[in-house]
């Protein structure tokens, strides 16, 4: 998915501004243009700021497959699939809508991270590494966890997920209510 061109296109539908959403989302308007441009790839926290501004949630944003409510089981080409930075995430079922609960494959290319602003939002999030070692912050805690290992806590609390290795990193996580 072209993150640029789909920003540009919710704002458009939105009918706001480059300025608008600037203005209320404390983006500066230079960098949402560039980021429609396609000439820098946003942070996970820096298009989560931006879509809130425009009440609408990541889940919903990358979806453009519309997965019928009734499929129970999805193939892996069947995750959507959204590439911000260096972390790679497969979301199961397409779009939360109406869903408690969302799933997804979480892949942090070496040193790729979540960005340098934290992450904060209603609900809890857990999940279990599946390989290569993730280094997370929550609140002032922080652990270096390795495959096996385990996190579970409340969203609310600032967290952010840095990858500190060579190798890639794989997860497999959970969060209620569904945010991305």
């Amino acid at each position: 998915m072209d993150t640029g061109y789909r920003l540009k296109a919710v704002r458009k539908q939105k009918g706001l501004s480059q300025r608008k959403l600037a203005r209320l989302s404390d983006v500066n308007n230079g960098t949402i243009s560039l980021i429609e441009q396609d000439k820098i790839s946003p942070s996970v926290a820096l298009l989560k700021k931006l879509l809130d501004a425009m009440s609408i949630s990541l889940g919903e944003f990358f979806d453009d497959k519309g997965s019928p409510p009734t499929q129970h089981f999805f193939r892996a080409d069947e995750l959507t699939e959204h590439i911000s930075g260096d972390v790679i995430f497969q979301q199961v079922g397409g779009s939360h809508s109406g869903r408690m609960l969302q799933i997804l494959r979480e892949r942090y290319l070496p040193r790729g991270d979540t960005g340098e602003h934290m992450l904060a939002h209603q609900g809890e999030e857990g999940g279990i590494i599946l390989k290569g070692k993730i280094e997370i912050t929550v609140g002032e805690e922080i652990a270096v966890l390795n495959p096996g290992d385990a996190y579970y806590f409340d969203s609310n609390v600032p967290h952010r997920f840095r990858n500190l290795g060579d190798d890639e990193c794989e997860i497999v996580s959970v969060c209620t209510p569904p945010t991305f």
